[in-house]
C-alpha cells in the first residue's frame, strides 16, 4: 500500500506540473485546470487510502461540504467578484494549514525537531495569509473603513518586533521538551500572527490588491510546502512549492507592473499617500461628453482602433459587447487591438480572463510594453472603465498613490473616448487628468449598455 501511495503521489505531482505549465497559456489555460484538477482528485483518493486513517465520518463530511460549497460559489460568483473569491481560498488555505499543523502538535508520539519547526512556520504563515487574505478581501469588498489604507507610526518596526517574536515562539516549540509550552507557544504564534496579518495589508491601497491577491497565493502555498513536512506527506510539499515559486514570480510581474518593491511588498509597505495635486473640480472643469452616434462616426473613419479593458467593463459584463463591436469594425477593415494592463482589474490576468471568456482571439490582447511605442499612430482609443491604469498622474505627480506607475498612454492617442457612468475615481480615489485632455471624450454610460448604442449606430452608417 505505501508503494501505491508513493506512485499515486508522484502522478499528482506530475500532473500538477504539467498543468501549472499549460496554464501559461491562454489555448491551453482550460486543459491545465483539468490536469491540475485531476491531480488533486488523484491525491485526495490516494491520502483516504492512508494506513494511517481510522475514522472516515469527519473527512466524508469534509468532501461532502466542501465540495457542495466549491460547486456553488463555482456555479454562482460572477467574474466581479472573481478577486474576492480568490482572496478568500487563499485565505482558507493558510487557515487549514494552521489547524493541520496545531492537530498534529496536540496528537501522541514523539516529533523531530524538524518536524517541531515545520509546525511553527505553518502556524506563521497560515494566520498571516489568512487575516490577511481577509483583509484584502473586505478592501476588495469596499468595506467603508477598509477601503483606504491605514497605517500606524512606526509600522515597520512594529511589524518586524512581531515576526521576530514569532520566530522566537517556533525556536520554544522546536527545543522545549514540555508538551505544555510548545502548545501555548504555537497559539501565541498564531495570534501574533493574525495581528502581522492584518497590519501587512492594512496600510495597502486598493490600487494595489492585486499585487496583495498574488502575494498570498504565494504564501498559502508556502503554508501548504510546510505543513506537508509537518505530517510527512510529499505531495502536499511538492504542489505547495509549486503554489509558493508561482505566486512570487507573479508577484514580482505585478511589482514590475506597478513600479513596485518587493521588498516593500513583502514588508507592507505599499501605498501611497494622497495627492497634492489640484482637486476634481478644477481637473474636470474642460471634461467633454459625447454621444454613441458621434462615436460610431469616429470608428467608421479610423483605420487602428484600441481597446483598453479595466474594471468597469468587468461590472457591466460588457466583454461580449466589446467582442461584437470588434467583429463590425473588422468587418470594414480597421485593425482593432486590446491594450492590457497587467493590473488591470482586482486580480491578476482579470481583463486576460473576461476576454478569453468572450472569445477574441489572444493574439490580439497587447501587454502594455508592446503596445505603448504604437499608441501614436492609433486614431480612437476606447477606454472601457478603466481608470488608474491609463491615469497620467503617475506620470507627473510624485506624490500620487500610483506615482511611477508604468500606465497605458492613451493619451499619446488622436482620439480617446473614456466609457463610464460617472467621473467617479478608481480604487486609488484621485482624479483622472485624462478625462479633461484635449484629444479624450467621455462617454456617460454603462457600458455594455454603451457598446451596444456604439455597434448599433455603426451598423446604421454601412
Amino acid at each position: 500500500m505505501q508503494s501505491f501511495l508513493v506512485l499515486a503521489y508522484l502522478v499528482a505531482a506530475v500532473l500538477f506540473i504539467i498543468g501549472l505549465k499549460m496554464m501559461s497559456h491562454p489555448r491551453t489555460a482550460v486543459r491545465g485546470n483539468l490536469s491540475g484538477a485531476f491531480g488533486m482528485a488523484i491525491a485526495i483518493v490516494a491520502s483516504c487510502l492512508d494506513a494511517r486513517i481510522q475514522d472516515y465520518r469527519w473527512i466524508a463530511l469534509g468532501l461532502v461540504v466542501g465540495s457542495a460549497i466549491g460547486v456553488w460559489k463555482a456555479l454562482r460568483v460572477q467574474m466581479t467578484a472573481m478577486p474576492q473569491m480568490v482572496a478568500i481560498l487563499n485565505g482558507l488555505g493558510g487557515g487549514a494549514s494552521t489547524l493541520v499543523a496545531w492537530a498534529d502538535l496536540r496528537s501522541e508520539g514523539a516529533h523531530p525537531t524538524d518536524s517541531l519547526i515545520a509546525i511553527g512556520l505553518s502556524g506563521l504563515i497560515g494566520a498571516i495569509t489568512f487575516w490577511g487574505s481577509l483583509m484584502a478581501y473586505v478592501k476588495l469588498e469596499e468595506w467603508a473603513w477598509f477601503k483606504r489604507p491605514h497605517s500606524l507610526p512606526a509600522q515597520q518596526w512594529l511589524n518586524a518586533a512581531l515576526l521576530i517574536a514569532t520566530l522566537g515562539l517556533t525556536g520554544c516549540i522546536a527545543w522545549s521538551q514540555d508538551a505544555g509550552i510548545r502548545e501555548s507557544s504555537y497559539l501565541a504564534i498564531v495570534l501574533l500572527a493574525s495581528v502581522l496579518g492584518i497590519m501587512l495589508v492594512n496600510p495597502i491601497g486598493g490600487a494595489d490588491m492585486p499585487v496583495v491577491i498574488s502575494l498570498m497565493n504565494s504564501y498559502s502555498g508556502l503554508a501548504g510546502a510546510a505543513t506537508g513536512f509537518v505530517i510527512d506527506n510529499n505531495v502536499l510539499i511538492i504542489s505547495g512549492s509549486l503554489v509558493g515559486a508561482s505566486g512570487v514570480i507573479l508577484t514580482q510581474i505585478m511589482c514590475k507592473a506597478m513600479n513596485r518593491s518587493l521588498t516593500n511588498v513583502l514588508f507592507g509597505g505599499m501605498g501611497g499617500g494622497a495627492s497634492s495635486g489640484p482637486g476634481a473640480d478644477s481637473v474636470y472643469s474642460q471634461v467633454r461628453s459625447t454621444s454613441a452616434d458621434d462615436v460610431a462616426l469616429m470608428l467608421s473613419d479610423a483605420q487602428r482602433v484600441v481597446v483598453v479593458p479595466g474594471y468597469g467593463m468587468a461590472v457591466a459584463q460588457a466583454q461580449h459587447a466589446v467582442r461584437d463591436l470588434a467583429r463590425l469594425l473588422e468587418a470594414r477593415g480597421i485593425d482593432v487591438t486590446y491594450a492590457i494592463h497587467p493590473v488591470a482589474g482586482r486580480m491578476p490576468g482579470h481583463m486576460n480572463v473576461l476576454l478569453a471568456e468572450a472569445n477574441i482571439p489572444y493574439e490580439k490582447l497587447k501587454e502594455m510594453d508592446e503596445i505603448n511605442p504604437t499608441l501614436e499612430t492609433v486614431d480612437v482609443a476606447l477606454v472601457i472603465g478603466a481608470n488608474d491604469v491609463v491615469n497620467p498622474l503617475a506620470r507627473t505627480d510624485p506624490n500620487s498613490p500610483i506615482a511611477g506607475m508604468p500606465i497605458i498612454d492613451v493619451d499619446k492617442c488622436r482620439t480617446v473616448v473614456i466609457i463610464k457612468r460617472s467621473l467617479s475615481p478608481g480604487f486609488a480615489n484621485i482624479p483622472n487628468p485624462l478625462f479633461a485632455a484635449p484629444n479624450a471624450l467621455m462617454l456617460y454610460a454603462d457600458g455594455q449598455k454603451a457598446l451596444i448604442d456604439i455597434a448599433k449606430a455603426f451598423k446604421e452608417l454601412s
